[in-house]
């Protein structure tokens, strides 16, 4: 695979998830939000599926992105910590470093693609980004 090859392709490069696997079951059961989601943003999707929840990077992780996650059947975001958390420009900007170093240090973690809406989405079922993501916005939740 060519460096633009990659870099231009609009379809990933990974295998189809297995849907008798764990994560497509808990990709399942966000899917309604997940499709909710895709049909609000036009950047890519990765999602790490957690046990009745889902974190999704925006955009082009490590370099673009942004994050939102599906709880409780609800969508939040990095918006939502401002609005219900008083996060400052500055804090927002620590939260999206430390996602960045939480992606890049699990990079090498197996991926997958599914379709949700018509469109490809990046499934990454690693339960050690999941710990790292959900420890960085619990840190800022539970200041």
């Amino acid at each position: 695979m060519s460096l633009f090859g990659n870099l231009f392709s609009s379809k990933p490069d990974y295998p189809a998830i297995d849907p008798s696997s764990t994560a497509a079951s808990r990709i399942a059961e966000v899917k309604n939000q997940l499709g909710e989601l895709a049909g609000q943003v036009k950047d890519p999707l990765e999602v790490i599926p957690t046990k009745h929840a889902a974190y999704v990077f925006i955009g082009k992780p490590p370099k673009r992105f942004g994050l939102a996650w599906i709880h409780d059947g609800k969508i939040s975001g990095l918006n939502t910590l401002v609005e219900e958390h008083g996060l400052k420009p500055l804090e927002v900007e620590k939260v999206l470093d430390q996602l960045r170093d939480a992606y890049e240090r699990n990079a090498d973690v197996s991926r997958f693609c599914t379709t949700v809406q018509d469109r490809n989405v990046v499934v990454t079922p690693s339960a050690k980004l999941e710990k790292e993501v959900h420890e960085i916005i619990d840190k800022v939740v539970h200041h």
